[in-house]
């Protein structure tokens, strides 16, 4: 029997790495189509978003199933209690992707706006979060988990420095709302997409060390 479930649960952490890895391609993508203006990447980035849906439910059925069959306890039930959270996580991240797509569609049809959003560094700081996270559940790493947790605040103050110039915009050009608008909502996602992050890296810390570190880590 542990045989077995050992087995099992490689297969599931194999299924989790794949999805993570389609996931982090969908956010660069998305992000690459942001920077460029591109309209053909952001629609095919949502157009894909079913992709990462069907992994998710697979994955999770998965999960139920093997908990069901071997009763699993002590790390084992650690780590498929965690797959399952990741699974989540990662499908989350998919749809924020699909989320900022959506909203380059709006954006492309006005001229860039001349505030100087952070966007170009949230972009960088997000994408390196997500990356950490899936190396710390690729290598099992608690301290790179621990770095992705100790990154979440620069996102979150680059999200509230946008949100300021935005409204403030807004003000001085209402003209510009619907684009400026949007804008706002992306800054939102990308500060989504280092939570679900953070989350993973929490999970990956949970699995490590069996303790939840949701709302301990020190910066």
């Amino acid at each position: 029997m542990p045989h077995r479930l050992q087995k099992e649960i490689s297969k599931l952490y194999d299924k989790i790495l794949k999805l993570g890895t389609i996931v982090e391609k969908r956010v660069k993508d998305v992000i690459y189509a942001l920077q460029n203006r591109d309209v053909n990447l952001a629609k095919s980035v949502i157009e894909k978003d079913s992709e990462i849906n069907e992994m998710e439910v697979e994955i999770e059925e998965e999960c139920l199933k093997v908990l069901a069959l071997y009763q699993p306890v002590a790390i084992d039930l650690r780590i498929l209690a965690a797959i399952i959270k990741i699974n989540n996580d990662l499908e989350r991240v998919g749809d924020e992707a699909v989320n900022i797509g959506q909203r380059i569609l709006t954006i492309v049809k006005y001229p860039p706006p001349s505030l100087s959003l952070e966007f170009n560094k949230m972009a960088e700081e997000v994408e390196g979060m997500l990356r950490l996270s899936l190396d710390s559940l690729v290598y099992r790493d608690v301290n790179l988990a621990y770095k992705v947790c100790k990154m979440d605040p620069v996102v979150d103050e680059i999200n509230w420095n946008n949100y300021r110039l935005i409204i403030d915009a807004i003000k001085s050009e209402p003209e510009m709302t619907e684009p400026l608008i949007n804008m706002l909502l992306i800054s939102r996602h990308l500060e989504r997409i280092a939570d679900h992050a953070t989350n993973i890296a929490e999970d990956i810390i949970y699995i490590i060390k069996g303790e939840i570190p949701r709302h301990r880590i020190t910066l």
